[in-house]
């Protein structure tokens, strides 16, 4: 997002880049390099069967006035699916008009919003970032690793994530993210901490489902506050029959032209 001046959020970066020191692992549990290898190793795994299932991602984004009220929105609808040449696709169903006052949309939220919030750290990307043991710590009741991660550097063009992650003890794959998307860019644009959730799909893998933001971006000229849900919902894998649904189903309100 992006106003005509840029400024940081307060206090974030110190937030995320504070440093802890590394519990010591109990004797016969896996050293922390290790646990590393193995969730990488689950998220490329992951990565791939992702890419063959469908689903409905749902936005919206609000600007708040000081007392927490709407004043502004940007939603879309959009449902993943494979065309007639199977070759995944964006089909939007339903896109109001914009009505955000105070801040504009950019290519960067577009790329956070498809691979920076719902966040997969791969053993081919793993390398890219600096991460660091932080113990254990449960997750809706769900015991998990907790990870500090931030890239080591970072190229023009490409978007990354700093913040935490969660990796569940039991099938090695990240359950929680929380940070921001970061990267290269002008110093008009200012990015919100997100929440991002996964549920078990199919009984695997665990899939995003739910991101959530409300935070303030700090600008010289001003400050916005915001907030965003994002919800992937109705995965089904390509050629089955069944499929798992969460949230309310969104009715295709779009005008037909």
């Amino acid at each position: 997002m992006k106003l005509a001046i840029a400024a940081f959020i307060a206090g974030a970066a110190a937030c995320l880049m504070a440093q802890n020191t590394a519990p010591a692992t109990p004797p016969g549990a896996p050293t922390p390099d290790e646990i590393i290898r193995k969730f990488a190793a689950k998220e490329a795994e992951f990565r791939k069967a992702r890419e063959n299932y469908t689903y409905r991602q749902v936005v919206k984004m609000e600007e708040l006035d000081p007392s927490g009220r709407p004043e502004g929105s940007w939603e879309i609808t959009s449902d993943i699916i494979f065309g007639p040449n199977k070759q995944r696709t964006e089909k939007v169903v339903y896109a109001p008009v914009i009505s955000l006052q105070h801040i504009n949309l950019d290519p960067q939220d577009e790329q956070d919003l498809r691979s920076v919030q719902p966040f997969v750290l791969t053993t081919e990307d793993v390398g890219k970032y600096d991460i660091e043991y932080l113990g254990k710590q449960n997750v809706d009741e769900i015991p998990c690793y907790q990870f500090a991660v931030k890239p080591k550097k970072m190229v023009k063009g490409e978007r990354y994530f700093q913040g935490n992650i969660w990796v569940d003890d039991r099938d090695f794959q990240i359950v929680k993210t929380y940070g921001k998307g970061v990267g290269i860019i002008g110093k008009d644009h200012q990015f919100p901490n997100f929440e991002t959730y996964r549920e078990q799909i199919d009984g695997k893998y665990w899939f995003p489902t739910y991101t959530h933001a409300d935070d303030v971006l700090h600008f010289s000229n001003q400050s916005q506050r915001i907030r965003m849900v994002v919800r992937y919902q109705n995965y089904k894998r390509f050629g089955a029959e069944t499929n798992i649904t969460y949230g309310d189903a969104v009715t295709d309100t779009a005008p037909k032209k």
